[in-house]
Parts: C-alpha cells; structure tokens; sequence
C-alpha cells in the first residue's frame, strides 16, 4: 500500500478539500486492510475481495472508498446509514471483517497532541496524523453474513411490481398481501408526488449534434413548454 501522505493528498483531491475527516478515513482505511490481510486493494485480484460497509455520509467515506478503490457501481461499497463514523472491511475470500469507529475521545485529545495550534480544525488535524490507531479508533471483529443478492456481479432475481410494472433487482421489492411493489409504490420511499414530465430536447441523445439553446426562467426552451403530467 502507498503511504499515508500519498494516500492523504491523493483523497483529497478526489474529495475537493482537506479536512480532518479525510485524515481518519484515510488511517481507517489503512488499519481495515491491514486488519483483514490486504495489502494493495485497488490492485484487481484483491479488490474483488473486498467489501466495506460505511456507516456515514461524510467526508470520511469518501476516503475510505479513494483508498480501498471500492465503489457503490461494483456493489463492492455498502452505504447503511447509521450515522456513526464507522466503517466495517470484510474480506470475501476469508470472511474475516473488522469494524473500525473512529473515538469520540479523540476529539477532546486534540489538544494534547498537538499543542502548540490554537485553531480547532487545523488541531484536529495535525492531531489526528500524530495519534497512534489505538487512540482514534475502537476496532471489533465482527461476523458478516451477505446475502448472495448484495454480492458483486451480475444481476440474481429480477421481480415486477404489481402495481407499475418496474423491474425491481435483488430483493428490493416490498411484499405487500403477498404481491411485490416497488418502494415507490409501497409508500416507502424518499418522494413523493410522482408525475411524469416531458422536457425541452427531450429526444437528444449523445449521438445527435450539439445546439446551444438559451433556456428562459421558466425552464423553456425557445418557445417550447415543460408539460407535466
């Protein structure tokens, strides 16, 4: 694996900025393979192996996906929405897994390790480079069980919703009086209020010239209109 300031200035370039969580997902990162006997985990052969679960929207997990290479598209990322800065490594081939969470402690640390920075954000930083792993983090060894269905590949199951004739993938429905909806059409969804709409350009694909159209405030093109239905 590269160091750690590579590994650090080449996630916050993928990130944007640096920051203090980039700090602790870059080390996360680093003691999770470590841990669960992976060296180079972007490297083919060992990413294959890989899954890590994040537990937080943050900029931590974007660091920790720069370093391991895992992506939500290859379904080698799980995003479960805990909101806790944690993520778990699981090693397929082995089936050892490692929860790492980064301490609370850590926080009110900062000041002992590096002393000498009065700003908050520039301290944790400079913090949390110099703390060993057994101080901005708690590690347990944990035992996952993936379902075949959330595995890297191809698609596994492929079901209908009764109600709008959406393919659902891999045990996503929603089983209501025994009949298979999609989550929109169960109710359990993060929308609501769903219409379908017709746009400006609407049959423009990739392949087709580009034309630079002015689009007015109301989202027009020309004297063309949104139609909602």
């Amino acid at each position: 694996m590269q160091s750690f300031e590579t590994l650090l200035t080449e996630s916050v370039h993928a990130h944007g900025h640096l920051c203090p969580g980039q700090v602790v997902g870059v080390r996360m990162a680093m003691l999770g393979c470590r841990l669960i006997g992976l060296d180079e985990p972007t490297r083919r052969d060992q990413i294959k192996k890989l899954i890590v679960y994040v537990e937080m929207d943050r900029c931590t997990a974007d660091a920790v996906a720069h370093v391991t290479g895992v992506k939500l598209g290859r379904r080698s990322l799980k995003f479960v929405d805990y909101g806790i800065m944690a993520a778990t490594f699981f090693n397929l081939e082995t089936g050892k897994a490692f929860r790492i969470i980064s301490t609370e402690e850590a926080r009110d640390l900062a000041a002992v390790y590096a002393p000498e920075i009065a700003e908050k954000g520039p301290r944790q930083l400079a913090a949390y480079k110099r703390m060993p792993d057994s101080v901005l983090f708690r590690v347990q060894k944990v035992r996952v069980t993936i379902d075949e269905c959330d595995l890297p590949g191809p698609t596994r199951r492929k079901i209908v919703c009764s109600i709008c004739g959406q393919v659902i993938r891999d045990k996503r429905e929603s089983m209501i009086k025994d009949r298979p909806l999609c989550r929109p059409c169960s109710g359990a969804c993060y929308f609501t209020h769903a219409r379908e709409v017709s746009w400006p350009d609407m049959n423009w694909s990739p392949g087709e010239p580009a034309q630079a159209k002015r689009i007015n405030s109301d989202g027009d093109a020309g004297n063309r209109s949104l139609t909602i239905h």
